[in-house]
């Protein structure tokens, strides 16, 4: 099972990944000053990552046990709330965090690391 520590650890190894604590949570973010990736909520047991909205949807459809939006709070945003204690392994975790990271890096942190794959959907 996935745990806060796996999410710190990982998200921490992307490229120009910070840490900083902003609503009272752990939140990550892609670069100094760089727009928030994936936050740790406080329970420990959900984070939250960026996510398309046309591509949330399916993903609750397809796997609700792992994936869910907080009502009202997510409704207006490209944001998907992942249940740590469902993912299949780190593998997924991963996954996860670096198609968030992809979306809120910078390009020209995108552009120094052409092996993580880019902008993803594009």
């Amino acid at each position: 099972m996935a745990t806060a520590d796996d999410v710190r650890r990982i998200a921490l190894a992307l490229p120009g990944a910070v840490e900083k604590t902003a609503w009272g949570m752990p939140t990550f973010r892609a670069g100094e000053g760089g727009r928030i990736f994936a936050s740790i909520d406080g329970d420990d047991q959900v984070i939250g990552v960026k996510c398309p909205e046309e591509d949330r949807e399916e993903l609750i459809a397809a796997e609700p046990h792992k994936f869910f939006v907080r009502e009202g709070h997510d409704d207006n945003h490209a944001w998907l709330r992942v249940r740590l204690g469902a993912l299949d392994d780190e593998e997924e975790l991963y996954a996860v965090l670096l198609d968030s990271w992809r979306q809120a890096a910078p390009r020209r942190l995108l552009d120094a690391h052409p092996e993580l794959g880019g902008v993803p959907g594009s």
